[in-house]
């Protein structure tokens, strides 16, 4: 299960247990557990009912949230489901090993490490940011243990030939990109507000979880950028298994006005997915779970339900 030593291990469930004095409890109600695998122990919520509820949900962030970005959604499903939200090594409450890669093809292995020693079925994958290609990446080596996927606004294919990409991941990826991410938290700082269609519904409060969490080693948000062109093989190899997840049943909720991905990588899963339903969320940016808020949960129980 873990190679990690009993001391640190339990140092380290300790730190998840407690949280840390900035965690917001009211916004973030959930009791914290640490899972220590392989490559380093990881934080999670793990909330429902208690007998497992209808169906799991896996919740997987991007850069450079972490679990607190699904707290509409836990609160708002887990009175019928299980819902199971991790923060990626190096993010949020997670421990930030230094001898970990960072690199996405890596925290999809960790994933996969999570949901075999958690002993997951028939997940329900939401995912969101860089949780596409590492969530789809499980789903694509274990179809018949994905149930569903609810997609909001990410990719899973190369896109080093896309200017629109490849500006991003040259400028924040660079050398001057990436130490402006680790030692100024860039990203946190100045990005994540930019994805904002309605910046007003990025809370000061808010605003403060996503700080308070990268005020240590920001590593893995500055690996998260360069990766965009840097891990093409990895996305490569997952575009070109794309067939063996065309038939689980999606449902696509996209911000329409996102800087990021556009209407164009919405059409992408439209395409790929036989079974799926879209929603349309305009005057909605990139961070859809924060920006559209509790609004989202009947949008993702009405699938469930469909399932």
């Amino acid at each position: 299960m873990t190679s990690l030593s009993t001391s640190a291990l339990d140092e380290s469930i300790s730190a998840a247990h407690t949280g840390s004095e900035w965690v917001d409890r009211s916004a973030y109600p959930f009791e914290s557990k640490c899972l220590g695998l392989s490559a380093g122990a990881v934080h999670y919520v793990d909330e429902g009912p208690a007998d497992g509820g209808k169906a799991t949900l896996l919740m997987l962030h991007g850069n450079p949230t972490w679990s607190f970005l699904y707290r509409h959604l836990v609160r708002g499903l887990r009175d019928e489901y299980r819902c199971v939200a991790l923060d990626y090594l190096g993010f949020g409450l997670s421990e930030r090993p230094s001898d970990f890669s960072y690199r996405p093809e890596d925290h999809a292995a960790v994933v996969e490490e999570f949901v075999d020693e958690l002993g997951l079925e028939d997940v329900v994958l939401v995912v969101q940011d860089w949780g596409g290609p590492i969530g789809l990446s499980y789903a694509l080596d274990h179809p018949k243990n994905v149930a569903g996927v609810v997609v909001m606004n990410t990719w899973m294919w190369p896109v080093t030939d896309d200017p629109h990409f490849a500006r991003f991941s040259r400028l924040l990826g660079g050398r001057i990109g990436r130490e402006l991410c680790e030692r100024y938290d860039l990203f946190t700082r100045v990005v994540m507000p930019m994805g904002f269609a309605d910046r007003s519904k990025f809370t000061k409060a808010a605003r403060e979880q996503y700080r308070m969490a990268n005020q240590g080693d920001r590593t893995g948000t500055g690996v998260f950028p360069q990766a965009i062109v840097g891990s093409q093989a990895w996305l490569s190899s997952l575009w070109e298994r794309r067939d063996h997840i065309a038939d689980i049943p999606a449902r696509l909720i996209w911000g329409m006005d996102d800087g990021a991905f556009r209407p164009a990588e919405l059409r992408t899963f439209e395409g790929l997915f036989e079974d799926s339903s879209t929603v349309r969320l305009y005057g909605v940016g990139h961070y859809v779970q924060e920006e559209f808020g509790s609004d989202l949960v009947p949008l993702v129980r009405d699938f469930l339900e469909e399932l």
